[in-house]
């Protein structure tokens, strides 16, 4: 079933969707619908494929995709580092028993309380969005003491093929120190003339959902001729090299994601082939890979309600979530597959929209898919790839209570992130 759904994903003689040795209708009886099922196996063995592929580089795992106690200590357990962007995920990583040095903060509007926090828990790099923070940072440091390690995101120029809202190497963007403007050399003279933060590098991030090494290389020989720069004029030798993540994944057989080894192996070739023409040392490289990890290694569960065919359109099957568990449909136009989990079908096949339950009409969670005509409310639809973005991005549009997250290994299965209740949103209605 690869590579749309995780590794021990199987479905057996009667038709039934099985993963981790459970198969989905004991998981629905128990847990459940909807909920997020993950596959911990198959999560485990991409931090390994990723860990050996870049053997000798740092892997950070992003965990904006994805993040909870349960995931940090499989990634301490995996010896991954981890990438943080907000004081929650900082929190979340420091409860789990993350080493501090293993982590890095990024964001482009660090309060002064998570940078405190980062700082005083000896966080191994902050990635630097501004001068307004280098100022904070310095202020930090310098009352405590202590220098921080920090990182420069540079915004290069360089934008990924994917949906506009989630490109982020554009100019026109939010993120990081103009290269073209001159402000990425200008924070790293800033940073180098005090004595409060200890510049290690540099850091790149192009966008999302990149299938090809291409935005890789530009981006990479960018930001390589700004640190031959700041050898040359300021005199530093930057040790290190971050070039982001973005690497994409299935969500249908349209797509082809490459091996973490194949873009290990075209990534170090770009570096050293970069460095070499620039006549500079080559910096140790970090890539952050998120999506790759935990996109795959997850998919989402749901029950049928109702079914209503449209004549000469399309059968409309709507299920018990929607956008509330899964938005990227409705807000990046995302594409999704599905199947159905339940039983086997001969029915011949008829084109399908999935859609949610929510009072709106862009709730769509699968747009068009080939379902069996007889499918049926009560039956079981699974949507792949649901790992990265799903959970994180989730709300409570219409008060409906957010999925749990169950996590399957060798036949057992382990709620590591509970359902919500109405008990819950209504704990938080002080009115």
């Amino acid at each position: 079933m690869a590579p749309l759904w995780p590794r021990t994903a199987t479905k057996d003689a009667a038709g039934v969707l099985q993963v981790g040795g459970r198969d989905v209708a004991s998981l629905a009886q128990e847990f459940g619908t909807p909920a997020y099922v993950l596959d911990e196996e198959d999560f485990r063995a991409r931090c390994r494929d990723f860990k050996q592929g870049f053997a000798g580089a740092d892997v950070y795992y992003a965990g904006k995709a994805f993040l909870c106690r349960a995931i940090v200590r499989i990634l301490v357990e995996e010896e991954m580092n981890l990438d943080v962007c907000s004081g929650g995920e900082l929190r979340t990583a420091l409860a789990a028993g993350m080493d501090p040095a293993r982590i890095a903060l990024h964001g482009n509007n660090k309060s002064v309380r998570e940078l405190t926090r980062a700082v005083e828990n000896g966080v191994g790099r902050i990635v630097v969005d501004s001068f307004d923070e280098i100022e904070r940072l310095s202020a930090i440091a310098r009352e405590r003491g202590v220098r921080p390690r920090v990182m420069i995101r540079v915004t290069v120029g360089v934008e990924a093929h994917t949906h506009e809202f989630i490109a982020t190497a554009h100019e026109d963007q939010k993120f990081g120190f103009s290269l073209a403007g001159g402000k990425a050399f200008e924070a790293a003279r800033l940073i180098l003339e005090q004595d409060t933060l200890e510049l290690r590098g540099l850091h790149s991030h192009i966008g999302s959902q990149i299938f090809d090494t291409s935005g890789f290389e530009v981006s990479a020989r960018r930001i390589l001729t700004l640190q031959e720069r700041i050898r040359t004029e300021l005199g530093a030798e930057l040790p290190e090299l971050d070039l982001g993540g973005g690497f994409g994944i299935a969500y249908t057989s349209q797509d082809t994601p490459s091996p973490a080894a194949d873009l290990a192996e075209r990534m170090f070739k770009i570096v050293a082939d970069e460095c070499r023409g620039l006549g500079i040392a080559q910096p140790h490289l970090s890539v952050e890979p998120g999506r790759a990890i935990v996109g795959p290694s997850t998919f989402t569960l749901y029950e049928v309600g109702t079914v209503k065919p449209l004549d000469g359109l399309r059968t409309y099957v709507s299920v018990d979530g929607g956008m509330s568990d899964n938005i990227r449909t409705a807000l990046y136009d995302a594409s999704y597959s599905a199947t159905l989990a339940s039983r086997a079908s001969q029915a011949e096949p008829i084109l399908a929209r999935v859609v949610g339950k929510h009072c709106e009409a862009g709730d769509v969670v699968v747009k068009d898919e080939f379902l069996p005509a007889d499918v049926r409310p009560g039956d079981l639809i699974a949507v792949p790839g649901t790992g990265a973005y799903c959970r994180s991005m989730a709300s409570n549009y219409n008060h409906v209570p957010r999925p749990p997250v169950v996590a399957v290994r060798d036949g057992q299965a382990r709620v590591i992130v509970r359902r919500e209740t109405e008990d819950d949103l209504l704990a938080l209605d002080v009115g």
